[in-house]
Order: C-alpha cells, then structure tokens, then sequence
C-alpha cells in the first residue's frame, strides 16, 4: 500500500533485479518503473546498485547505467571482482548490498517508504532497522519463479511484498535477443 503524499525512496539491487525479471522472461522499462513508483507518492531518489568490469573493452551494462544516470537515478557502481571457479567458468564478483544499506540507513530520516527491489535475505536486519526507525518498507521480488527469488525471512519482515510478475504489465516489456559477447556469458556472484 503507498500513499500519494508519503516521501519515497527506491532501492534497487542490479542484478537481483535482473535474475528476478530474466527468470520470469521479461525485461525491465526503467523509464516506466520510475513513473510508475512517481505516480505512488513523492520520490526523493531512485538509487540503482552494480559492479562493473573496469578491464573489459565493452561492458554490456555500460549502456543502461549511463541511461540510467541520465535520466533521474542515482547510480552507485564499484568495480567488479573477476574469477574463475573450479570447472574453468568465468564469474564476476560484485556485491552491493552494504552499499545499498549504508545509503538507506542515511536516508531513513527523509523518507516515509522505502522500496527495495531485491529478494536478498541479508536484508532483512536493514528492514527490520528501517522499520524501528518509522520507515515503511516494501519489496520487489518474486515467488513466481523456480526457485522463489526472494527469501521467506525478508518477505516475513517486510510491511509489503510486491510480486514483480504483477507488475509486468506497468514496467515490463518483451526480452530482447541475447547479445552474444562473451561478457554477456558472465554469472554475476553475491
């Protein structure tokens, strides 16, 4: 539940929010996810969260953060770790959930909502300090998918579960082909 006049904050964990959309087939319109939570209250900021491969020629994400920092979110990006794990495979190390902590413990003072778009169960200790501090929280995630993208321990915690499969039709739109780059091969690591 959102109330128009409520001071609002979105937090959106990357590539939790790319797992979660890609296992329901479907890509997001960021541009449609801002109007949509802008139409829900009055927002104060949209912070998006990724690790970036600094080495890589051309990083397949490149474009939609500089997009994203151009048209109204706050980009929070650190350099990712790369690996490669015991079968040959290359991983990319990049986590950002104490990024995205710190920021919302910061903010908790001028907002009334936050919306964090993960289902990362190592949130819910901030959800449960957010909610200490006044701070109604929601999150986006989905149970839609094999396996549930988000941990029952957050999904309990939270004031609001937002099922992302019922918000296809606000800011979803079809997948688009796959590039085929080998970064595009990459399996981002929490």
């Amino acid at each position: 539940m959102f109330y128009r006049d409520e001071r609002l904050a979105l937090f959106i964990d990357g590539s939790n929010l790319y797992a979660a959309a890609k296992s329901l087939v479907f890509d997001i319109d960021y541009k449609l996810l801002r109007q949509e939570f802008m139409r829900r209250g009055k927002m104060l900021r949209a912070f998006y969260y990724t690790a970036l491969l600094e080495n890589d020629e051309y990083s397949p994400i490149r474009p939609l953060v500089d997009w994203l920092h151009y048209n109204g979110f706050t980009m929070v990006t650190k350099p990712a770790k790369e690996y490669t794990d015991s079968m040959g495979r290359r991983k990319v190390k990049g986590n950002m959930d104490i990024e995205l902590a710190v920021n919302a413990m910061e903010l908790a003072p001028h907002v009334d909502h936050m919306v964090i778009f993960s289902g990362d169960g190592d949130f819910r200790p901030l959800v449960e300090s957010l909610q200490r501090q006044g701070v109604r929280v929601s999150v986006v995630s989905t149970i839609r998918s094999q396996p549930p993208m988000i941990a029952d321990e957050l999904r309990r915690q939270v004031d609001n579960f937002i099922e992302l499969d019922e918000l296809r039709d606000v800011i979803g739109r079809p997948p688009r082909e796959p590039v085929h780059t080998p970064a595009a091969a990459e399996e981002v690591v929490d």
